[in-house]
């Protein structure tokens, strides 16, 4: 599955980890012994970054079944830390059985044997449905409204939307085919890529706050620089899709968009429970949630981007 494209990619992406490795060791060099925090969490950030890389690589070199493995377990993961934060009940039990282990293998199999029909449906029409008729049959109604829209929202979220990055592995593109694995490096790339710039852009030029109430540290110098910055490095990124210059920037600035105002809904969350990460599986990231929150609202749209403006 590594022909020249991936390859080039993936070195470049090394080649850019061990510039930032190098200068994130000699800043930590110059704090001296006593140290600096934010030093220390660009440190530990890059370090997750390594991992994530590795991890990404090796599904890629496994293929179909190792990208669909790695995201199941992504969508397993952020599952678990959504419903973490979200109070349930005795009677909720079997029900959440059910979104782990029925849901979730079921959705990824649909996506693995390549049956669209029933992969975009199943859990906005077929299990949204479902839900609350098995909480209904335990005869609970304290809150029940309240349970079944956030168990319908943990599902939306960590499941049906992030499913949608493989899935891109099931497009028929013509001209395109052995490389569709390029297809989620694009979206994986300038999404992440994105967040990381806002930061930048805000850090350096941030004065007037996008959303003070629900995210301090996103600006609206941050907002334009950064999502201007991330369309740029995606029309770059042409040559790894079926997407002209100009047809990877303008969907590099839809995928964007719809990462930030992602990450904004998932802090919006968060601050209604109360906590400022939803959990720390992942060093100087916090949880899944907090590293995919702007992927889960991007992947969807770009998969149904690519799907009707470029499939047969």
């Amino acid at each position: 599955m590594f022909e020249n494209h991936t390859l080039a990619l993936f070195t470049g992406i090394v080649a850019f980890l061990v510039v930032a490795s190098l200068v994130g060791w000699q800043l930590d060099r110059r704090a001296g012994p006593q140290g600096n925090a934010a030093i220390d969490n660009l440190n530990a950030r890059i370090r997750a970054w390594w991992v994530m890389v590795a991890l990404m690589g090796g599904a890629f070199l496994i293929g179909k079944a190792g990208v669909i493995a790695l995201f199941a377990f992504a969508s397993f993961a952020a599952l678990r830390e959504f419903l973490t934060l979200t109070p349930t009940r005795r009677a909720d039990h079997r029900t959440l059985f059910a979104m782990f282990f029925v849901v979730l293998p079921v959705q990824y199999y649909l996506i693995w044997i390549e049956w669209y029909g029933l992969y975009s449906i199943f859990i906005p029409v077929y299990v949204f449905l479902l839900l609350p008729i098995l909480i209904a049959l335990r005869g609970d109604t304290a809150k029940f409204m309240t349970r079944i829209a956030e168990m319908q929202w943990g599902v939306m979220i960590a499941i049906f939307c992030l499913s949608h990055v493989p899935a891109l592995l099931t497009l028929d593109i013509p001209g395109f085919e052995g490389r569709k694995l390029l297809l989620i490096a694009f979206l994986v790339i300038v999404v992440q890529m994105s967040d990381v710039l806002q930061y930048v852009w805000g850090k350096l030029f941030g004065r007037h706050k996008v959303a003070p109430k629900l995210s301090p540290s996103k600006t609206w110098e941050g907002l334009i620089g950064g999502v201007a910055s991330a369309t740029l490095l995606g029309a770059g990124l042409w040559w790894i899709t079926p997407f002209s210059f100009w047809q990877a920037g303008l969907v590099a600035l839809v995928i964007t968009l719809m990462g930030f105002f992602g990450g904004l809904v998932m802090s919006a969350i968060k601050r209604d429970r109360g906590v400022k990460d939803w959990g720390h599986l992942i060093e100087g990231h916090g949880g899944m949630l907090d590293r995919l929150d702007s992927v889960v609202f991007a992947a969807p749209i770009f998969f149904h981007v690519v799907r009707y403006w470029w499939t047969v």
